[in-house]
């Protein structure tokens, strides 16, 4: 029989293991929640009414809500551990990947926490939550795509410790606070996607440790101010969608060593593009378009040899278009200004990557079975609608095995649709209003958008879920949803 050790023999080697873990795994005394941490949590799961995903499911009562999902602790004394982030977020490819309700001001028993990360929940409602006033150790405010409203607070400024604050992808009105230029420390500033109106603050310029300034998507109006000599830092600049007239200011030239984004577009700016903006040669996206730029691209632009995302679209921008010195462009869009082409440009053609390319009333009048782009795998996108290109895009088409959307109408192809391979990936084939010839495929089927109208195509439709004006005006298509094929009569038996 064995013989039982006493308890004085074993304590001192089970003290010995305990000592240990504590030493190489201090989370294990430090884990267990703080009760104002707990019932704060557990107040904000109570306003929310639903939660398909069950994002919550692991917030029980009497648990570790350090270990609960989207909470994070750290440890701040010797006997215990504080919620100091929280962070909540939905995914865009998951549909029920949601939470409905509002944010519990009951947050504020979490007097650690540093950071609030509610992102892509989609359906919190509610104004903004004052009880972030009252979070004295609050760094990161990041509350996107949801649908809370009302104005912001006037005295949103005195959250003057804060680093980053993100309100984009909610329904916010009225005009940005004037004391948003107390808000010093901020490297971000993202206020975009809601319906903010008024004019850009002058007092943004206080703001001087910004990388990242995005107010895009909104009902801002008057001039840009000319204020960006105070940012050494920024990276970023998202002004688009808004109401913005007049020039592009002079200062934003400053922000040419370190900028890499840049979009104004959809705007209602004119003049002519700065010559200085050739000399961002870290901007690897550039957008303009819908504006009212006139004049030529300058010269310049050769120099940005880093652009990867390129659009100058739906302009009066004229010839001619200067050579650019690329290793590679993911997407180009110069579609709709007053260019004549000619050709589809060198510099695209021996691009050893695209994504996206939209040269659409470019004026390019080409052959399409003579281009030869030195890659066709990457291309997802290409849109060539009203030019003059003939021939046929088959070999071009039948290269390509990832394409999701091509668009040629009112152009002077001549081809067999016959011969055009449909892969899985297409989801949009415009081909109006050329002359394309011979049956419609029953591929067709598995796209999203067609349309094959104005052509010289003939016979039975395929069977689709498509209107009659994605085929009409062809020789003799026939077939729901157009008119009934026509029954030849039998000739008779001798």
């Amino acid at each position: 029989m064995l013989a039982l050790r006493s308890p004085s023999s074993i304590s001192p080697l089970l003290c010995l293991v305990f000592l240990l873990c504590l030493l190489y795994y201090p989370q294990l005394a430090l884990a267990k929640c703080h009760p104002d941490d707990e019932s704060g949590l557990l107040a904000f799961k109570t306003g929310i009414t639903e939660d398909p995903s069950g994002m919550l499911q692991s917030w029980k009562p009497a648990t570790d809500c350090c270990a609960w999902a989207g909470v994070s602790c750290e440890a701040v004394t010797v006997s215990g551990s504080r919620v100091n982030s929280l962070m909540l977020s939905g995914q865009a490819d998951k549909p029920n990947s949601f939470l409905s309700g509002t944010i519990s001001p009951s947050l504020v028993k979490l007097g650690y926490l540093d950071g609030i990360y509610l992102q892509n929940l989609r359906n919190l409602s509610g104004p903004f939550p004052d009880f972030l006033f009252d979070l004295p150790k609050l760094l990161f405010v990041y509350i996107e795509n949801n649908k809370l409203s009302g104005e912001l607070p006037t005295e949103i400024g005195k959250l003057n410790r804060l680093q980053a604050l993100s309100l984009e992808g909610n329904k916010f009105t009225g005009t940005i606070p004037n004391s948003i230029s107390n808000l010093t420390r901020l490297s971000q500033l993202k206020l975009g996607q809601n319906s903010l109106t008024g004019g850009m603050l002058l007092g943004i310029r206080r703001l001087q440790s910004l990388t990242l300034l995005s107010l895009e998507e909104n009902r801002l109006f008057g001039t840009i101010p000319d204020i960006f000599l105070s940012f050494p830092e920024l990276r970023l600049l998202n002004l688009s969608h808004n109401r913005f007239s007049g020039k592009i200011p002079a200062t934003i030239s400053y922000l040419a060593p370190k900028l890499a984004y840049l979009d104004l577009g959809h705007n209602g700016l004119t003049g002519h593009i700065p010559d200085f903006l050739g000399k961002f040669t870290a901007l690897d996206t550039l957008d303009l378009s819908r504006n009212r730029f006139t004049g030529i691209v300058p010269t310049s632009f050769g120099n940005l040899t880093k652009i990867f995302n390129m659009d100058l679209s739906h302009n009066y921008l004229i010839d001619p278009f200067p050579e650019m010195n690329v290793k590679g462009i993911e997407s180009l869009d110069l579609s709709y200004n007053r260019f004549h082409l000619g050709q589809i440009p060198n510099w695209v053609t021996s691009s050893p990557i695209i994504y996206s390319l939209k040269l659409a009333g470019c004026g390019i009048r080409m052959k399409l079975d003579e281009w030869k782009p030195k890659e066709t795998y990457f291309y997802d996108y290409v849109d060539l609608s009203d030019n003059e290109i003939s021939g046929s895009p088959i070999g071009l088409l039948n290269r390509t095995d990832d394409l999701v959307g091509f668009w040629a109408s009112r152009n002077k192809l001549q081809f067999n649709m016959g011969g055009l391979r449909i892969v899985k990936t297409l989801k949009y084939l415009d081909l109006s209003r050329n002359s394309v010839y011979g049956k419609v495929s029953g591929a067709i089927a598995g796209l999203e958008k067609l349309n094959v109208s104005y052509n010289h195509l003939c016979g039975q439709i395929p069977s689709t879920n498509f209107q009659a004006t994605a085929f009409i005006g062809n020789d003799c298509l026939c077939g729901s949803p157009l008119p009934p094929c026509k029954k030849w009569a039998e000739p008779a038996a001798d």
